[in-house]
């Protein structure tokens, strides 16, 4: 690996400017000698010494390189500096301009993506069907039979008028699976194996079928507000902060963890994701947007976004609301299952992580 997700010219230029959005959807790599990784950490990154790679995996002792720094590619001693920070713009008061700065963004970056031999991973939410309106390929959604996922993709599909596969799972798949998606993410704990473990089994699927590209809507619900302890700062003991847009920026701190444990799945799938809502240009309009076109009035989650997506999507999917992917896919629910069945009860501390962690020793 030399540089993932830009030209060196660009680098170089961020480094300069100390610009956190050069014009890409994240790098990582080394330009110059010098290790470097975007704000977002949009590209995962380790390093062990003076080795990195872009897997855990091609590593003896692993460490994540820090998502906006930069350090001596061949000098461990030499500690990473930050080199780039998320801007904290004033808000824009104007809801119609706001709107309409988004809406040309996510524009903007849907037509540039390539989607050649490019399919989508499909939730029936706002967030993926955005993605999909521009991009050709076939959608996909997984999850066990009765699922809310695949209930609600099929709805979307259909407003959509697109071509919609459906992944069933079963237990077997699920069981399969867990070693190989903790050993491609390099994690055990139940919340990351859960949520790793549908992209990875549609990934797959998708790779099977002949897709080298999987186009996901990643980012969306930290960028726009999408959480519930976003939604209820500063009553919401998960947060710190004490105002909506506060919050969401304190939530935008654990992208990069998410980032890396979602690519590495993907990848471990065979797949190279694509993930236009995290391109620099959506995410600059997205941090001047205020804690009312996060969150409006009516405790609606991710007002701006939604709004928006009306141009891309038809206002039945534009505004639905969905389950997070380990939930509505049912996949938490039947790991727990397959926890449970051997032998780690729930009286256990952290009985599934136990489970997880059996499997690939």
């Amino acid at each position: 690996m030399i540089l993932q997700g830009a030209s060196p010219e660009t680098i170089r230029r961020a480094i300069d400017e100390t610009d956190p959005f050069p014009g890409t959807r994240g790098f990582a790599g080394t330009v110059d000698g010098t290790l470097v990784r975007d704000v977002l950490g949009r590209y995962p990154l380790f390093v062990d010494g003076d080795e990195w790679a872009a897997a855990p995996s091609e590593l003896d002792d692993p460490t994540t390189f820090p998502a906006g720094h930069s350090r001596p590619a061949d000098d461990a001693a030499v500690p990473a500096r930050r080199v780039w920070s998320l801007p904290d713009p004033d808000p824009v008061d104007d809801e119609r301009v706001a709107v309409r700065n988004l809406r040309d963004a996510i524009g903007s970056s849907l037509a540039a993506v390539d989607g050649t031999n490019a399919a989508v991973a499909f939730s029936g939410g706002v967030d993926s069907a955005v993605v999909a309106s521009e991009i050709d390929g076939p959608l996909y959604v997984t999850g066990f039979p009765e699922s809310h996922d695949i209930a609600a993709a099929r709805e979307a599909a259909r407003a959509m008028d697109v071509d919609l596969r459906v992944v069933e799972l079963s237990l077997a798949d699920v069981e399969r699976a867990v070693p190989e998606v903790a050993r491609a993410t390099g994690r055990t704990n139940a919340m990351d194996v859960q949520i790793a473990l549908p992209l990875y089994l549609v990934a797959e699927r998708a790779a099977a079928d002949g897709y080298e590209h999987l186009a996901v809507g990643q980012g969306a619900d930290e960028l726009f507000g999408g959480y519930a302890k976003v939604a209820r700062a500063p009553d919401d003991p998960r947060v710190d902060a004490d105002t909506v847009r506060a919050a969401r920026r304190e939530v935008l701190g654990s992208l990069p963890d998410q980032l890396e444990r979602d690519v590495l799945a993907l990848r471990g799938a065979g797949v190279e994701p694509i993930a236009p809502l995290l391109d620099d240009r959506v995410v600059a309009i997205a941090l001047g947007l205020g804690g009312d076109m996060l969150v409006d009035d009516r405790g609606e989650r991710k007002r701006a976004f939604r709004l928006a997506a009306r141009e891309f999507v038809p206002d039945s999917v534009a505004f639905r609301e969905k389950k997070a992917v380990q939930y509505g896919s049912l996949v938490a629910r039947e790991l727990d299952r397959l926890a449970r069945q051997a032998g780690f009860k729930r009286r256990m501390d952290d009985h599934v992580s136990q489970y997880v962690a059996s499997r690939v020793r």
